[in-house]
């Protein structure tokens, strides 16, 4: 028994050794998420501080330091929330553009280039967001300006922060997809009540709501149309802008947007009734008509929808002058040009197919086009009628037009003193002879 409790108390004393020793460290290994757990060191900066070194920071500085983190990303949203700076960075630097000794816009690359770095910081900032929060995030801190509202703006025929708003859009949105794209345009219609007011314009007497008209001309132009580079991005806006109002809606919103404008900046709706418009006075017009020819794949813009779209278009607010209607038609060039003419003649218009021609050829004339393209376009016209019986008719009307038209000019001469009907006169009479020249000269190549 004395054995067995000696043998006990042995093992008691050993124990009490090995618990006397000290232990090994333990190495315990700290994950990125662990260590970011107690704050980076902008995030134990206090308040004040952090706010100091960001206003230090350009507007482009800040946008790459809101990639760090989510929580500093966080903070820089709660930063430029604030009333001072939204005062400063945007309210400020408008005013600044639209100072009148301030250039406008498209001649400042600093305000457009500040607008841009604007664009890329609310699009890095919001970057986790759904888009319908980004959009409404980005409406609540720039629905201070009255220019974003378009009713308050207080420009009478051009608003200066338009091209600088258009700069910041197309950077916010840049490589977003179709679909998103449809998402920022209705929300642009909900919250400045765009469709309310093309409505207006659309159905009201044409430059009887003037400064609407021209509100509606810059904020559509500079704001979704002209920031792109790509056609493809501009046809996207146009059509969106044009797609749910009918026809001849779309064709009178077509000239607001892109028709002619007089000295003192209001829309040229009667320059188009008399003879003497410019070919630059159109161009735009002609290119805008263009780029929906040129969507291909759309089915809601067709050739015959877009020739259509013309023929509402040249008899805004009355019926255009025949000598404007040929010259949009010349600049919409070749394939446009022909399908109203072959519409025409399957229509059997005959008369306005000859007139049309005879100041096509005028047109060709005075603006200095090659008149071997007159008389391409006559002999494409030609061939639409299929039996020789109709081709002649067709070439005898052509030539009794001239004969016509000359006379009515012939007539306004001989009734006043102005210079430019006696311009317009010889044109025409040279003119002719040109255009005989060179069918004369094609059929002698021939033999």
């Amino acid at each position: 028994m004395a054995a067995v409790t000696r043998k006990f108390t042995m093992t008691q004393q050993f124990h009490r050794r090995r618990s006397r020793r000290q232990p090994y460290p333990v190495r315990t290994i700290t994950t990125r998420s662990q260590g970011m757990a107690s704050g980076c060191f902008f995030e134990r900066l206090p308040a004040e501080v952090f706010d100091m070194v960001l206003d230090r920071l350009s507007v482009l500085e800040i946008s790459v330091f809101s990639m760090v983190s989510k929580a500093i990303s966080r903070y820089i949203v709660n930063h430029i929330s604030t009333q001072t700076w939204r005062n400063r960075m945007i309210l400020q630097k408008l005013q600044h553009c639209s100072s009148p000794s301030s250039p406008p816009p498209k001649e400042d690359p600093a305000t457009l280039g500040h607008y841009k770095a604007l664009g890329l910081l609310f699009k890095r900032c919001t970057l986790l967001l759904p888009t319908k929060d980004r959009l409404k995030f980005i409406y609540s801190k720039f629905s201070q300006v009255p220019c974003f509202m378009m009713e308050q703006c207080t420009a009478s025929t051009g608003c200066p922060f338009f091209s600088c708003y258009g700069v910041f859009l197309q950077t916010l949105i840049a490589g977003w997809d179709e679909l998103e794209c449809h998402r920022v345009f209705n929300f642009l219609c909900d919250f400045t009540n765009l469709p309310r007011k093309i409505e207006l314009v659309v159905t009201g007497k044409p430059g009887a709501c003037q400064r609407l008209e021209l509100q509606i001309r810059g904020f559509c132009r500079q704001v979704l149309l002209e920031p792109w580079s790509s056609r493809r991005d501009t046809l996207f806006w146009l059509t969106r802008i044009l797609q749910s109002w009918p026809m001849v809606s779309q064709a009178r919103l077509l000239f607001i947007l892109y028709g002619p404008r007089l000295p003192d900046g209001s829309l040229g709706w009667q320059e188009q009734l008399g003879a003497g418009v410019a070919q630059c006075s159109l161009w735009d017009l002609a290119k805008a008509v263009i780029l929906l020819h040129s969507d291909l794949e759309a089915r809601d813009w067709t050739t015959d929808t877009v020739l259509a779209i013309l023929e509402e278009l040249t008899v805004l607010p009355q019926a255009w002058h025949v000598e404007s209607v040929a010259r949009l038609l010349i600049l919409c060039g070749n394939s446009l040009c022909y399908s109203i003419l072959a519409s025409k003649a399957l229509n059997g218009r005959l008369f306005e197919i000859s007139r049309l021609l005879v100041y096509l050829i005028l047109v060709c004339e005075k603006d200095g086009y090659c008149m071997n393209w007159s008389v391409r376009m006559v002999q494409q016209v030609c061939q639409v009628f299929l039996s020789p019986s109709d081709r002649w008719s067709f070439i005898q009307s052509v030539e009794n037009m001239f004969s016509e038209v000359t006379m009515e000019m012939y007539e306004v001469v001989m009734a006043g003193n102005r210079h430019e009907d006696m311009e317009t006169f010889q044109s025409l009479l040279n003119a002719s002879a040109h255009f005989h020249t060179e069918i004369v000269f094609m059929f002698l190549k021939k033999d």
